[in-house]
């Protein structure tokens, strides 16, 4: 009910939403209703029943557009006396504000309430908040030398490596040090080699600070061992003691790692902080390191460890040892009593209708706000409730929530089995891959969406989708069709089947390139040669493809295993990683 007067909220009369809102406000929907509620009133220029509503529950909670209605709306009935204060802390701020704000600015303009302190006040806030474009507008209310120097920033941001390349050291102020060193920042994304030569050329030129200048090799530093450029290594060892914090020291041993220099990894491994050197990550390449520098029974003991963990860096240490992986599955024990009665409580009741006429992400809000009451106990029990209701997100959501993740069935459930085996078997990939993408991106939500636009439960970009959808003939209706799963699922395995294609079958390639971009992906390939798969996916520069290329195969080990009660080795997955020439011939 509170979805359609939402959609109909133009329409709906306002006494039909006030009784709504009167008999269940105190739900997540009625909130939901009551804000676009709020903004209708206003927007029908009924202030009075409007300022009503924002008074009672929104005035002090820092919403800018109900602030800004607020204030309109004593403008217009002549309450004009507080507005001036109000408004001046609503304009100061360093980024565009909406729209609903621009009556009382003008209200500020009239009144001629804004001078140049407070043109100035929030042209800094513009700068600190890299809002150039603003700053550079901002300053046209306060002098020429402001519209220099914001002009400046936009060059800074937009073209830094023209910028440096004009750096003029009659400008040596505080303000054009640190535009160039933000313009050094920016050129180090694009080109750390370029940044490095052009800092080197400006450094003892201008009076720099110790920590402009320790912020900024530490940065060129740290995109040139990203990027497997030779002098990574070299520029982050040669960084003070200041600057070597994890980040640093870990990439360190990402380039002694991609180096194969064992016993410069194992001193940049012991450089870690305690709690980053006992991660699974380090303490298995310690391990490896180990073995390749003949200390044998301590890297094995290590690997012995680390295979009774059912992880990524357990299934390779189990597969450096030849041992079985730790797939033992323990079902979470019922309890009927605790099952009914968790099951009618209200919001859990709310939380399943919702979810039966497809309001799955305000069924998940119910569902939250429920559970957050919960004992552990409960927690658990709710967990199997929304497992044997097909709700997989939730009941993962809520065994990972107390440290439960021993039921194999309900952290891997296979939801969609004949469309995921069919659709995967028609793109010639196997459904246990696209089992292991599909809980990496969605945990099984047909209609979530990323913050980059993806849709769905293979989290695909609409552009892509349509894309997709155009080869295989599928009709294609924007976000009706992502968000259907048997659509998402014969599209994403799809996609999925043609990154395999394009990779030579690599499917280590392949599912970076399905979080990445193919494009980045051939820019990570080795220049010549060949490369350990293993060495070459913890020197992928973004950590969140890093992270999910090693989720995604530890996924797909188990659902292969859950699906045929068979292991299948991870390392079989990681064949070497050669250069674009050598990948583009296995594709052929």
């Amino acid at each position: 009910r509170a979805a359609w007067l939402r959609a109909n909220i133009k329409t709906v009369p306002s006494a039909e939403v006030d009784a709504f809102l009167e008999q269940f406000g105190a739900l997540p929907p009625a909130r939901q209703l009551r804000y676009r509620h709020a903004l209708t009133l206003a927007r029908r220029g009924d202030f009075e029943a409007f300022q009503q509503i924002y008074e009672q529950y929104y005035q002090g909670q820092g919403i800018a557009r109900l602030d800004c209605l607020s204030l309109q709306a004593d403008i217009e009935a002549g309450r004009d006396t507080r507005v001036p204060g109000r408004a001046i802390d609503l304009w100061l701020v360093g980024t565009s504000q909406v729209e609903e704000c621009d009556p009382v600015f003008e209200f500020l303009v009239d009144r001629q309430l804004l001078g140049p302190v407070e043109y100035r006040k929030r042209y800094a806030l513009a700068v600190e908040k890299r809002e150039f474009r603003l700053a550079r507008w901002l300053a046209r209310s306060i002098d020429e030398a402001h519209v220099d120097a914001a002009t400046r920033w936009v060059q800074a941001q937009t073209k830094p490596d023209g910028f440096l390349a004009r750096h003029d050291t009659s400008l040596n102020s505080d303000t054009y040090r640190e535009q160039l060193v933000y313009a050094v920042d920016r050129l180090t994304y694009r080109d750390p080699e370029a940044a490095l030569q052009a800092w080197k050329k400006i450094e003892k030129r201008y009076g720099f600070s110790e920590e402009q200048k320790l912020r900024t090799l530490r940065h060129i530093a740290l995109w040139t061992a990203r990027d497997n450029l030779p002098d990574g290594y070299r520029l982050l060892a040669g960084l003070p003691q200041a600057a070597q914090d994890d980040e640093v020291v870990r990439w360190r041993a990402r380039s002694s790692l991609r180096d194969q220099q064992w016993q410069r990894l194992r001193a940049d491994i012991a450089a870690m902080s305690t709690a980053e050197r006992d991660s699974e990550e380090w303490r298995y390449w310690d391990a490896i390191a180990m073995l390749h520098l003949g200390s044998a029974t301590d890297g094995r003991n290590t690997l012995e460890e680390l295979s009774k963990e059912r992880s990524y860096y357990g299934f390779l240490a189990a597969d450096e040892l030849g041992k079985d992986y730790a797939l033992e599955s323990m079902a979470l024990p019922a309890s009927d009593a605790v099952l009914t009665a968790i099951a009618s409580k209200p919001g859990i009741v709310r939380a399943r209708e919702l979810v039966l006429v497809g309001l799955d992400g305000t069924a998940r809000s119910e569902w939250e706000a429920t559970l957050r009451y919960f004992r552990e106990e409960e927690k658990l029990q709710a967990a199997i409730l929304a497992d044997r209701w097909g709700w997989h997100s939730r009941a993962i959501s809520a065994v990972s929530s107390v440290g439960e993740y021993d039921d194999l069935a309900v952290r891997y459930p296979l939801p969609w089995k004949a469309q995921f085996e069919a659709h995967a078997t028609a793109a010639r990939i196997e459904p246990t891959w696209a089992y292991g993408i599909a809980r990496s991106e969605s945990l099984f939500m047909r209609d979530v969406r990323s913050s980059a636009g993806a849709v769905g439960l293979m989290q695909l970009m609409p552009k892509t989708g349509q894309m997709v959808a155009r080869k295989i003939k599928l009709p294609y209706s924007g976000l009706a069709t992502l968000t259907d799963p048997e659509s998402n699922i014969r599209l994403g395995t799809s996609y999925l089947g043609e990154m395999a294609e394009r990779f030579g079958g690599h499917r280590v390639l392949a599912t970076a390139a399905y979080n990445a971009g193919p494009h980045r992906v051939d820019a990570w390939l080795p220049d010549k040669g060949g490369e350990d798969a293993r060495i070459w996916i913890e020197n992928i520069p973004f950590n969140e493809t890093r992270k999910y290329v090693k989720r995604v195969l530890a996924a797909q080990a188990i659902f292969h295993w859950r699906m045929t009660g068979e292991q299948r080795r991870v390392s079989e997955e990681l064949r070497r990683v050669t250069a674009p020439e050598a990948t583009q011939l296995a594709a052929r």
